[in-house]
């Protein structure tokens, strides 16, 4: 451990950018925005803080003023966001108020800004232990990283080697005054269990061990890595789009790899991560079904399903309405209700406002260079329309009670023709 008489020095910054510290008031922040201020570099590339006002505690607005006069007198500016706590998320209050905290971080964030975190190693300790009770693989024992991605930024965390200890010399040594969150300690919280109840055991027993359990992170992040460069590989070859693989690619892999590559596709969405009990239905239902089989998995607003030989995953989307229908002219964009966008461009509309409805089957369509109507469901199972986007897709009918198109995946040959002729297009746009 650094000695208490030393100086405590911030290692170099990876990358110039502003500086936004999440700064909660307590000793660790404190800490951190008293280095950052006291180094006119810091200050040069722009200094800021944040202070995320959770209301779960009565002094929260006491909190909040506290924080003010700390960067009122350090001459940084300081930001503070309330937010909600989803006590029923299923994440549990430590868990609910991180989320509600990290959300806000990302939401604050400007493009390439740096925000910085005052996680030190106890910190880290306590995240390996807490992720290894929980049957984390190296990618969760990897615990937290000093320097990553975040949102629109980055983020940074400048005292992950520093014991706490050494911050609380710091603070003595400058005076400093921070704020206490009783909720740190609380045994009733599993951090805080930790905290209180078994790391200063294993350390009476084992000095090093907080050290100990940081470098075994570290180690974890190293072999993370190296195993998401192979899962980043294997992901571009299966990849069909962003959100599709083929299921042949995902099957030829060693069933290691395949959890890997599957969790490593849903973080790359953007989805939340996939349940271990749905990773081995993927296995037995999905993977495993029968070519014309159509299974699906739901989980926190997610969907993975099989079709064919894919796989597509994304967020759960509504179909349209199988009651809706409007009147729609051409001259401006169509907002659906499911969000996407149905669009004319090249003319100033149609000779006569269409219907635009929801499928409600038994349609048939007339395709250019066809004498005949065929049964809409087959051709767009001819097409390769997948059905998550079948489900979507908007019907043009003429005034005349003939159907045009679905969506732009499947023009008539009426509508073909009038197109050309007008030099138009018609686009539909899925929601992003």
């Amino acid at each position: 451990m650094q000695p208490s008489g030393m100086p405590l020095h911030l290692p170099p910054l990876p990358r110039d950018g502003p500086l936004r510290v999440g700064f909660s008031g307590g000793l660790d922040s404190r800490v951190l925005l008293d280095l950052l201020a006291a180094d006119p570099r810091m200050r040069a590339l722009g200094l800021s803080a944040l202070h995320v006002h959770h209301g779960l505690h009565p002094e929260a607005d006491a909190w909040a003023a506290h924080c003010a006069g700390v960067c009122a007198a350090l001459g940084v500016p300081l930001q503070v966001v309330q937010v909600r706590v989803d006590r029923d998320c299923g994440l549990g209050p430590e868990g609910a108020a991180r989320q509600a905290r990290h959300a806000a971080f990302a939401e604050a964030l400007d493009a390439d800004e740096i925000l910085v975190l005052a996680h030190h190693q106890d910190d880290q300790a306590e995240t390996l232990l807490l992720r290894a009770l929980r049957g984390a693989g190296v990618d969760g024992l990897a615990a937290m990283r000093p320097w990553r991605r975040f949102a629109r930024g980055w983020l940074w965390r400048p005292l992950l080697a520093q014991p706490r200890a050494v911050l609380a010399a710091y603070a003595r040594t400058h005076g400093l005054q921070w704020l206490e969150d009783p909720s740190n300690a609380d045994p009733a919280l599993d951090r805080g269990f930790l905290r209180r109840e078994i790391l200063p055991r294993l350390r009476q027993r084992w000095p090093q061990a907080t050290a100990a359990l940081a470098r075994s992170a570290a180690l974890s992040a190293q072999a993370a890595d190296l195993l998401a460069d192979e899962d980043a590989a294997a992901l571009v070859a299966a990849r069909l789009g962003a959100d599709t693989l083929r299921v042949e690619a995902v099957r030829a892999l060693p069933a290691a790899r395949r959890m890997r590559l599957l969790r490593h596709w849903i973080a790359a969405l953007g989805l939340p991560p996939l349940p271990e009990r749905a990773l081995a239905r993927v296995e037995g239902e999905l993977l495993a079904a029968r070519a014309d089989a159509q299974p699906r998995i739901d989980w926190h607003g997610a969907r993975l399903q099989r079709w064919r030989d894919r796989l597509h995953a994304g967020p759960i989307r509504p179909a349209l309405p199988p009651d809706w229908s409007t009147l729609w002219d051409g001259r401006t964009p169509l907002r659906l209700p499911t969000g996407d966008c149905l669009l004319l461009e090249g003319t100033a509309g149609f000779d006569a406002p269409l219907q635009v409805h929801a499928r409600r089957g038994g349609e048939r369509l007339r395709l250019p260079g066809r004498r005949h109507t065929h049964a809409l469901k087959h051709l767009l199972q001819e097409a390769g329309i997948p059905p998550w986007e079948r489900a979507r897709l908007p019907l043009l009918r003429h005034p005349d009670g003939a159907l045009l198109a679905a969506g732009a995946a499947l023009i008539g040959a009426r509508l073909a023709d009038w197109l050309q002729h007008h030099h138009a297009r018609l686009h539909w746009q899925p929601l992003p």
